[in-house]
């Protein structure tokens, strides 16, 4: 069986890695597997345990990074997140196209360590319309919001650390792009 293709989805937080990854996996000719993270982060409304993430504590989290279980991992806005290696291997093995829906700095530290990845940054149509969409969330409070801002501004600069920049002006679209992306690299 010929191993699986690592896909890594990139952006600022608020960009829409979310909703893309959604709509890419309605298309089952991609043969995608989601490569579920883990966070010490608290669930927000309707996230479900080994469905959106994998949550578990800091002291657990922490024991993974000592013991280098982990492909990549950050900590952000207090929180760790991370993706568990011998999962994404596991999927590879199994012939499935592995997508990392991930923040910028963890995606830099799997670009380093798989140079087989295919790398894709989502960058929304403005800094404007990015802030719109932290703030539509309605999940966090003014300060949160405020560094998430300032940190997409620095993770912008980044995407040129990648082989693909695909702007998320409207979901279907972006998706259709990053699948034909997918399927030119298979």
């Amino acid at each position: 069986m010929k191993r699986g293709l690592l896909i890594i989805l990139s952006g600022p937080s608020g960009v829409g890695k979310g909703t893309v990854r959604k709509e890419l996996f309605k298309d089952d000719s991609l043969n995608l597997a989601y490569s579920i993270s883990m966070t010490t982060r608290i669930p927000r409304p309707k996230e479900v345990e080994g469905v959106d993430y994998f949550f578990v504590s800091v002291n657990e989290f922490e024991e993974k990074i000592k013991n280098g279980e982990l492909l990549e991992y950050a900590k952000f806005v207090g929180n760790y997140y991370g993706t568990p290696q011998e999962y994404v291997d596991q999927l590879l093995d199994e012939g499935k196209n592995v997508l990392l829906e991930i923040e910028v700095q963890g995606a830099l530290q799997v670009i380093d360590k798989r140079r087989d990845a295919l790398t894709i940054f989502l960058v929304p149509p403005s800094l404007k319309e990015l802030e719109k969409r932290i703030r539509g969330r309605r999940t966090e409070e003014e300060a949160v919001v405020q560094e998430r801002l300032s940190k997409a501004t620095k993770e912008m600069a980044t995407k040129d650390e990648y082989k693909y920049v695909v702007c998320n002006d409207n979901v279907k679209s972006a998706a259709d792009k990053i699948a034909n992306i997918i399927r030119e690299n298979l």
